[in-house]
């Protein structure tokens, strides 16, 4: 499958609205780094990869208006660096978004510093955007075959949340995993978690299952002890947001939740993520953010009332899953095992697989 779901051109991020699928295929145009946060904000473009791609580009977006209204080079970086700060707040869990915003910030800094004009620096900005857009879609592949590694033929896996091409730059990340063990002749069925309360498996990992001819069972998020329990899944598959040093993750709510039942039932429990979703700043989970989003958003369903008026609704995005339950965290650099405060700081040490370099 290929949304052509984040594209870029000359000052203009075009992106599929994720909040209106599958009802119907909207594509916005976004052209203020303000309307790229905002998008971010309403989950218009969601998932951890795909809104620091979004972030990227709207740091390249902010560059070309900064570098044509500015005085000086010192005017351009202030104009940028509150760009990147509005950028970075958006969403303030997922650790891809502010990594690719301080990579862009930084860039353009390094090339102010040499001497370059901020006509030269917004121009180089737009060169480092779309490599950053690149070198996703080529991790998510590496993700893919190094997780499908790990299947045997005929299994069948869970899936929660959308980890696909919508929440990346393409091909995904724990959907990369299914995608290279489907070709591979490994995929018995997936069965997809709805992801309450937005319903993002649901609304899009059927959507991008059901267009690669992959074979799937929509459950609801409750039913999954149900169907472990009967001995019909082999191996949960999540992403992650944000992962601490010592192996915590951070994944959309009712990750942990499958992470308790998944090791009730001796099945595998493996977590995919490219290196920018490390957070080498973070000890463990305890420290990370937990974004705190609308009731509304568990008050209705679709835009209708589920609850009668008056009822009080918590809606965080997001909990943390002990690297105890962790199996194995599947990266673009090969499969992390426990001791995960080793085999991580192992993993940052090593050098950055740059898109189109011999793998």
């Amino acid at each position: 499958m290929n949304p052509a779901h984040i594209a870029y051109d000359s000052g203009v991020l075009r992106i599929i609205d994720q909040s209106k699928l599958p009802g119907s295929l909207e594509l916005l145009e976004l052209r203020a780094p303000d309307d790229v946060a905002q998008a971010i904000a309403a989950m218009k473009v969601r998932g951890a990869p795909a809104i620091g791609i979004a972030g990227a580009y709207g740091m390249a977006i902010a560059a070309l208006i900064a570098a044509a209204a500015a005085t000086d080079s010192n005017q351009f970086l202030q104009q940028i660096a509150g760009a990147a700060e509005r950028l970075a707040s958006a969403r303030p869990t997922a650790v891809n978004l502010s990594w690719a915003v301080t990579e862009m910030l930084n860039e353009a800094k390094r090339r102010i510093n040499a001497g370059e004009s901020p006509v030269q620096a917004a121009l180089a900005l737009q060169i480092a955007a779309r490599a950053l857009h690149e070198d996703d879609v080529a991790t998510c592949r590496r993700i893919g075959d190094a997780g499908a590694a790990l299947l045997p033929a005929g299994i069948n896996v869970l899936t929660h949340c959308n980890t696909g091409d919508f929440a990346t730059g393409g091909y995904g990340t724990a959907l990369g995993i299914v995608r290279s063990a489907w070709r591979a002749g490994k995929i018995g069925r997936v069965f997809v978690g709805e992801t309450r309360p937005l319903l993002q498996g649901a609304r899009l990992t059927t959507y991008e299952l059901a267009a690669d001819g992959i074979p799937y069972t929509l459950i609801t998020d409750s039913a999954a002890a149900h169907f472990l329990a009967r001995g019909e899944i082999g191996t949960v598959l999540v992403g992650a947001d944000r992962i601490a040093r010592n192996g915590d993750v951070a994944n959309k709510i009712g990750t942990y939740a499958l992470a308790i039942l998944a090791r009730a039932h001796r099945v595998p429990f493996i977590v995919a993520a490219p290196r920018s979703t490390f957070d080498p700043g973070i000890e463990n989970g305890t420290a990370i953010k937990i974004e705190e989003r609308d009731p509304r958003e568990v008050l209705e369903v679709g835009g209708v009332r589920v609850a009668p008026e008056g009822a009080r609704a918590a809606n965080p995005a997001f909990d943390i899953t002990p690297a105890s339950h962790i199996e194995a965290i599947v990266t673009e650099f090969g499969v992390l095992r426990s001791p995960y405060e080793d085999s991580i700081a192992a993993m940052l040490q090593q050098t950055p697989v740059r898109a189109g370099a011999s793998q």
